[in-house]
C-alpha cells in the first residue's frame, strides 16, 4: 500500500517561516559613479523619478546633495534650543533653591533673590545641557552608534572615504524594483551597479 504525502493547506492568520532570502533580504540597489557632479545629477534624477527611499556616499560635502535626495530640515536645532533652555531654568533655579530657600544667608543687607548673581551659573548650565542635547541629538537621530550597515558588504563602498561617489536606492522604498532600479541606475552612466544584501 502506498501512501502519498500531501501537504494540508495552511490555515488563514497562521504564520509561515520566512525563507533565507526574506530573512536576510536586499537592502537595495547601489550605482558609484565618477566625480561629485555625475552623483548630484543621478541624485536628482532619481528623485524626479519618484524615490524617496535613498541615501548618497561621498568622501567630502557635495552642495545640493541632501536637497537632492530630499533631505530637507533636521530636528538638531529645536533639541538644542530646548535643552539649553532647560539648563538655563535649571541653573536659575538651582541658584534660586540654594540662596532663598535652602539656605538663606543675609550679606550686607541684601535681597535673598539677587538674580544678578545667577548669571554665570545660568549661563553656564545652559551651554552645557545644549552642547549635550546637540551630541546627544545628532546621535540618537543619526542613528549612532551603528556597529554594522548593510552597504559595507558591498566592496568597493570602501573608496566612500577616499574618491568613491555612491547612490543607494534602498528596498523599502515604495516605488522600488530591483530590476527596474537596476535599469534606471544603468540609465545615469554609473562606473557599476550592484546589489546591496542585508
Amino acid at each position: 500500500m502506498h501512501m502519498s504525502r500531501a501537504r494540508s493547506p495552511r490555515r488563514p492568520g497562521t504564520k509561515v517561516m520566512a525563507t533565507y532570502w526574506e530573512q536576510r533580504g536586499l537592502y537595495g540597489v547601489m550605482a558609484e559613479f565618477a566625480d561629485s557632479d555625475q552623483l548630484l545629477h543621478a541624485a536628482r534624477r532619481a528623485y524626479a523619478a519618484g524615490y524617496r527611499r535613498m541615501d548618497a556616499y561621498s568622501p567630502m560635502p557635495v552642495d545640493g546633495l541632501a536637497e537632492a535626495i530630499g533631505f530637507r530640515r533636521n530636528f538638531v536645532s529645536p533639541v538644542v534650543l530646548l535643552g539649553g533652555l532647560l539648563g538655563g531654568c535649571g541653573g536659575f533655579g538651582l541658584m534660586y533653591w540654594i540662596s532663598v530657600i535652602a539656605y538663606p544667608f543675609n550679606v550686607a543687607g541684601r535681597p535673598m533673590n539677587s538674580w544678578p548673581a545667577y548669571i554665570p551659573i545660568t549661563f553656564e548650565c545652559t551651554v552645557l545641557l545644549a552642547s549635550l542635547s546637540a551630541m546627544i541629538g545628532m546621535f540618537a537621530m543619526n542613528g549612532l552608534p551603528m556597529p554594522y550597515h548593510p552597504v559595507f558588504n558591498v566592496a568597493k563602498f570602501a573608496r566612500a572615504s577616499t574618491d568613491g561617489f555612491f547612490l543607494c536606492i534602498e528596498a523599502d522604498d515604495p516605488k522600488f524594483d530591483r530590476e527596474g532600479a537596476k535599469v534606471f541606475l544603468n540609465e545615469l552612466n554609473p562606473i557599476e551597479v550592484t546589489e546591496v544584501e542585508k
